[in-house]
């Protein structure tokens, strides 16, 4: 897995990404109420806003980590937006992005580095 500053996930899968935020933000938001998720089918360059997550903190942006298609969405999340609190890498996943540009994901730390930035 990859992980960005802004404390997103990512798991490469064959040909697509999933992406999710971590344990770490989980903690920081508190309960999440509510997701917005992305359409499939939906090309996103890096830094767009794809995700509106609220909590019973605060109401915060994903942005997409790459370029790409949005190729599939969590729907789970629309019925029980509280699973990403409860499992944040795992069923907690937001969507799955299909690359348009493989190496973007070579930018981004892996557990050590993201671990030494949370400490």
């Amino acid at each position: 897995m990859k992980y960005t500053e802004e404390h997103e996930w990512l798991r490469t899968e064959g040909d697509v990404v999933v992406v999710g935020i971590t344990e770490h933000a989980t903690t920081q938001l508190g309960d999440i109420v509510f997701v917005e998720l992305p359409e499939t089918g939906t090309t996103v360059e890096k830094d767009d806003e794809v995700v509106v997550i609220e909590s019973v903190k605060a109401a915060s942006d994903i942005m997409a980590p790459i370029d790409g298609e949005i190729v599939a969405v969590n729907d789970a999340l629309g019925d029980n937006p509280g699973l990403v609190n409860e499992d944040a890498t795992g069923e907690g996943w937001f969507f799955k992005i299909k690359p348009s540009d493989p190496s973007q994901m070579d930018s981004y730390m892996d557990e050590a580095a993201y671990t030494s930035l949370i400490s």
